[in-house]
């Protein structure tokens, strides 16, 4: 059983990057020269997912764009016999590749969005990826969670250690080590205070789901912030399958932080094959 479908929950407002974000979505923000959803995106389809599923809101009509034909904008570039940047314009969206969006009509919680996509996944496993945390990992770090999710078919959770006075920022696990990067889950809590979190293990934007999740977020009562948890229906599925933590290789950059998103910009650049000389031997010049 291989993992097909991906969801991609983009219908947030993003207010933490206004005024930039009141007329473009947050998922559209650029890292160096690509926008965030399009890391989100290329890792999923390196993973051997093909089809990609967009949650999305008002004003997201760029990212549906983003993933689109852009005809004149290729004929020109055709015309004007620029290859490369056509090439690297095509390839935004491989041949193989189906991109299907779907709204969410309010904005109930991130286990709402992921619910919106319960009829386009029709009853397979699936990934959830949170294109605000950019992962970096060699090999990139959904394709590490299939390889686990072949072994046990079962949930999947990217996990890391966060600072205990970070625990309320995220949903924290607590279980039975299975080996020295997974864990069995036996409890998991939503943003929980340092004092009551179970660990000091957060579960980070990625994720790889069995479908009996479905039913867990329409059965349950709203969670913290009166929202509809994808936490808390992930500790209903604890009743009755195994759930595992995965402690990844790579790194998490959180751009739904303006200090993240300016850590990615940064690191990022440093290897990029274009710039990275150039922008190394910048950084040295700057001081604070």
């Amino acid at each position: 059983m291989l993992i097909n479908k991906a969801i991609f929950p983009v219908a947030g407002l993003g207010t933490r990057f206004l005024p930039a974000t009141k007329a473009q979505p947050k998922e559209m923000l650029p890292v160096v020269d690509k926008p965030l959803i399009q890391y989100a995106v290329e890792e999923a389809y390196a993973a051997g997912i093909r089809e990609m599923i967009f949650v999305t809101g008002r004003h997201k009509r760029p990212i549906e764009d983003h993933f689109d034909m852009a005809y004149e904008l290729e004929h020109e570039l055709e015309a004007a016999g620029k290859h490369e940047l056509l090439e690297l314009v095509q390839s935004i969206k491989p041949d193989d590749m189906e991109c299907v969006f779907v709204r969410q009509p309010k904005s109930l919680g991130l286990g709402h969005a992921v619910l919106c996509g319960e009829r386009l996944v029709r009853g397979e496993p699936f990934a959830v990826l949170l294109a605000d945390d950019l992962m970096v990992g060699e090999p990139p770090v959904l394709k590490q969670m299939v390889d686990q999710f072949k072994d046990w078919r079962a949930s999947i959770l990217a996990v890391q250690e966060v600072p205990a006075d970070q625990t309320k920022r995220y949903g924290i696990v607590a279980g039975t080590p299975v080996n020295a990067s997974l864990m069995e889950v036996s409890r998991i809590v939503e943003k929980p205070a340092p004092e009551a979190a179970p660990s000091r293990l957060g579960v980070a934007g990625r994720y790889i789901l069995t479908p009996g999740i479905f039913d867990e977020i329409r059965n349950q009562p709203r969670g913290v912030g009166g929202e509809i948890q994808l936490t808390d229906g992930i500790a209903g599925i604890l009743r009755r399958e195994k759930v595992f933590a995965y402690t990844y290789t790579g790194k998490r950059y959180d751009c739904g932080s303006k200090e993240g998103f300016l850590q990615a910009n940064v690191e990022l650049a440093l290897t990029h094959p274009q710039v990275g000389k150039w922008f190394c031997e910048y950084i040295k010049t700057v001081t604070c």
